[in-house]
């Protein structure tokens, strides 16, 4: 492609957030497409990745990863095209994923927070971002190291149509258990149990929680799979089992509160049952993602596992797509599509 026609559009993040994230955090901008030296490559991004926990990348906070700085471009996971480079791993025309934010093109030398990994021919384009990637071997982990569920267990999964919740859910299944799903309207409670083959799917807009998993788990709930926190925590803490496990995989709930609320109340039913709740971060599990990737393909072709993908379109809808996620629109991943291959 003609480079000298195109202008690189990029999300800058401009304040801190307040409550919740909103476009007025950003600034939009348009550049020079840059040049890569040697040793770099150019590339074009194809789709973005949008994730819960960009929100905690947009505080001041000490954290897993550095928080974005004040003037820099938004951070996502993309899948993106190689379109000019300098550097022998990366050909021209390759499809790789990488962390290369909310703008049109980005330049790397494939490694740091910048790593980049080529994406395989035999799967969907955008699979490294969902079921392939960081969501799936969210659940894979989660589930499994922090879960640990047995056959015949009951598992309960909060912001169970969400990307990673609908793959834990199906883990569970798949390892034997009863999986419970709680969601926000019929529409995805539906899609939880006629095609992700969750057991039950409760509407939290309109069920009392408290009251359904007393009918539903009248023997207690072995493992929760917590997304949400909140009120979700503290209403399902009275109902677990003796030795079940609380795996804290995020709680989307209080992302976008100016002031935390506190913690759950109902924790002393850890101390009864002898529970453990246990927080993670998949990224300590790195030297194992080949063997997970391998195992979801299988269970993905067997049909096994079915992911949705929620795709927007258009760079200058990027902040719109995320409030998304906070306003509970999506149905699965939630990707932006910014442009085709060429």
């Amino acid at each position: 492609m003609t480079l000298k026609n195109y202008k690189n559009r990029q999300w800058l993040l401009s304040s801190r957030p307040k409550g919740m994230v909103s476009q007025k955090n950003f600034d939009w901008l348009e550049s020079e497409v840059q040049t890569p030296k040697e040793g770099e490559f150019l590339v074009k991004n194809l789709y973005l990745s949008f994730d819960p926990a960009q929100r905690g990348w947009m505080e001041d906070k000490k954290s897993y990863v550095p928080p974005v700085g004040l003037g820099e471009v938004m951070r996502a996971s993309s899948i993106a095209q190689v379109i000019e480079s300098k550097n022998p791993d990366f050909k021209e025309g390759d499809i790789i994923q990488g962390i290369f934010g909310w703008q049109d093109f980005a330049i790397s030398d494939g490694k740091g927070i910048m790593n980049a990994a080529h994406v395989p021919a035999d799967i969907p384009i955008t699979a490294p971002l969902s079921v392939f990637g960081i969501t799936g071997l969210t659940a894979y982990f989660g589930l499994l190291d922090i879960g640990k569920p047995n056959a015949g267990d009951t598992v309960l999964v909060s912001g169970a149509a969400g990307a990673t919740g609908s793959i834990a859910g199906q883990i569970a299944k798949i390892k034997g258990c009863k999986v419970i799903g709680t969601a926000g309207g019929a529409k995805k409670c539906r899609w939880l149990t006629e095609k992700a083959n969750f057991d039950v799917a409760i509407d939290y807009k309109t069920a009392d929680l408290g009251s359904t998993l007393q009918e539903l788990c009248p023997e207690g709930i072995n493992v929760i799979f917590d997304n949400v926190g909140g009120e979700f925590l503290n209403t399902s803490l009275l109902r677990i089992a003796q030795n079940a496990r609380i795996v804290i995989c995020g709680a989307i709930s209080g992302y976008n509160e100016e002031v935390q609320p506190p913690g759950p109340s109902n924790y002393i039913s850890l101390i009864i049952q002898r529970a453990k709740m246990e927080g993670f971060i998949v990224l300590d599990y790195a030297n194992q993602f080949k063997d997970a990737v391998e195992e979801l393909s299988t269970w993905v072709k067997e049909g096994k596992i079915v992911y949705q993908e929620d795709i927007a379109e258009g760079l200058e809808n990027a902040p719109e797509t995320l409030l998304r996620l906070y306003s509970g629109k999506n149905i699965g991943k939630q990707l932006l599509k910014v442009s085709d291959p060429d």
